[in-house]
C-alpha cells in the first residue's frame, strides 16, 4: 500500500485529506509541522509522498522542503504542497526547491486523488 505523509497543523484539514485519500486505498499518516515530518521522514517512515502546506508553526512548509532536500535518506522523496497561499513568489520558490505541485485550499476531493495518483505512480 503506498504511504502518504499529510503535514499540516489543521487537524480539519489532514481529515479532509484522509477523507479524500483513504477511499482511493492510500495508507496515511500525519504530521502538525515540518519539524515533526522530517523526525518521521528520518525515522524510517517510508512516505512515497508528502502532502505539505505552507503556513505552519516551528518549522513552515518551504522550510521543512528545503530541510528535506538537504539530507541525503529522504531527499528524493516527492512533496505536493497544499495550501491557501497562491502567491507567486511562494510558488517559485517551492518549484526551485523540487515540490512537484502547488494545489491550493480549499481542495476538491477527486482532483488530489488524480495528483496523488499521477505523482505515486
Amino acid at each position: 500500500m503506498t504511504k502518504i505523509l499529510i503535514v499540516d497543523d489543521s487537524i480539519t484539514v489532514r481529515q479532509q485529506v484522509i477523507a479524500a485519500l483513504k477511499p482511493a486505498g492510500f495508507e496515511l499518516a500525519e504530521a502538525g509541522d515540518g519539524e515533526e515530518a522530517l523526525t518521521q521522514l528520518l525515522s524510517g517512515l517510508a512516505a512515497r509522498l508528502v502532502i505539505c502546506d505552507v503556513n505552519m508553526p516551528k518549522l513552515n512548509g518551504l522550510e521543512m522542503l528545503e530541510r528535506l532536500r538537504s539530507e541525503a535518506s529522504i531527499a528524493a522523496t516527492p512533496v505536493l504542497m497544499l495550501t491557501t497561499e497562491g502567491q507567486p513568489e511562494y510558488i517559485a520558490r517551492a518549484k526551485a526547491l523540487g515540490a512537484k505541485g502547488w494545489m491550493v485550499k480549499p481542495f476538491k476531493p477527486d482532483l488530489l486523488v488524480a495528483a496523488v495518483k499521477k505523482l505515486t505512480a
